[in-house]
């Protein structure tokens, strides 16, 4: 597969997707993007938005099987990674998968399980793998991840520590639709949710074929330095408790070759990296309080960063 083929490829997933989804064509791109980066995404909005219609949208997309699990603070981590349960008939124990076992899982509302059952989840998305009763368990490819949290209802929430934040790839919000855009959604949803009418445009094996193709867009070693300035800003901002990991350079790097390859370029520009930067590094970011109450988030703290940052020649 080119890398031309990789930007036909997520063009048909972005245009699948969207007869589902109207008018929020930016996050379905950066979805399809972190689906071909290997990675998972968060979706921090308020409910009712379409975040269970966009993740199933995606699995019907590419053929791959859909999972939803809703979190809540009685869930055990048995009840998403799989237990094993005694056969009469035979006289066995016989695992039975969880949800984790899909292709495309949506996790509603992430925060309100336990930290127990969130450690489960951050093994699945760090290790492609689950343990139960003391046996390991690899999980099927791909394996993306989408969770989300609501910012509103903080009331028996646990809210998710810095290192599973780290984990996920990138952050959206949905956000609510334009007056048109909401109106043509009542238009579509009068009679049947169009989501169960998305066609499979590509196969499971594609996908993963186009994961490798991403992953060998080539990154000058000025870009990778960009990156990395990039990054390390963010470590001295007066702004920041906290800046990005180096899981964060990565990500970006990752991002950008993805960027790169859905515009059917086979090299990692600048602006590739300035465009990626804002949703790969904004969640990572731990900002101070008086910052936050005057209304800035990671996002625009990154933004800023960007500004300081000296951008090298553009190559390719």
């Amino acid at each position: 597969m080119t890398v031309a083929e990789v930007a036909q490829l997520a063009t048909d997933l972005v245009h699948a997707v969207e007869d589902a989804i109207v008018g929020k064509q930016e996050t379905v791109e950066t979805s399809v993007l972190t689906l071909l980066c290997e990675g998972h995404l968060l979706i921090e909005d308020v409910p009712g938005v379409g975040k269970t219609t966009l993740a199933k949208a995606l699995a019907r997309s590419i053929g791959g099987e859909f999972r939803r699990v809703q979190f809540t603070p009685d869930l055990l981590p048995s009840d998403i990674t799989g237990s094993s349960i005694y056969n009469q008939n035979s006289g066995d124990f016989e695992f039975r998968p969880g949800p984790l076992f899909a292709n495309v899982v949506l996790v509603d509302e992430v925060n309100r399980a336990t930290p127990k059952t969130q450690s489960a989840l951050l093994e699945a998305m760090e290790e492609h793998q689950v343990t139960s009763d003391g046996i390991t368990r690899p999980l099927p490819r791909p394996f993306f991840v989408m969770a989300t949290q609501n910012n509103i209802e903080m009331t028996g929430t646990y809210p998710l520590p810095e290192a599973q934040m780290d984990r996920f790839f990138a952050r959206v919000s949905l956000g609510y639709p334009g007056r048109e855009y909401e109106a043509e959604v009542l238009s579509r949803q009068q009679i049947e949710n169009p989501v169960e009418h998305v066609r499979q445009v590509r196969t499971v094996e594609e996908l993963l074929v186009a994961q490798r193709v991403v992953r060998e867009v080539f990154v000058h070693d000025s870009i990778r330095e960009y990156v990395v300035d990039i990054v390390r800003s963010t470590r001295g901002s007066s702004q920041l408790h906290l800046g990005s990991s180096p899981r964060g350079s990565l990500y970006l790097m990752h991002a950008s070759q993805a960027r790169a390859a859905m515009a059917g370029r086979d090299f990692v520009k600048p602006d590739d990296v300035k465009d990626c930067a804002p949703f790969v590094l904004g969640h990572r970011l731990i900002v101070r309080g008086e910052v936050r109450a005057r209304g800035t988030n990671g996002d625009d703290i990154v933004g800023q960063l960007l500004e300081t940052v000296a951008v090298p020649v553009a190559v390719g």
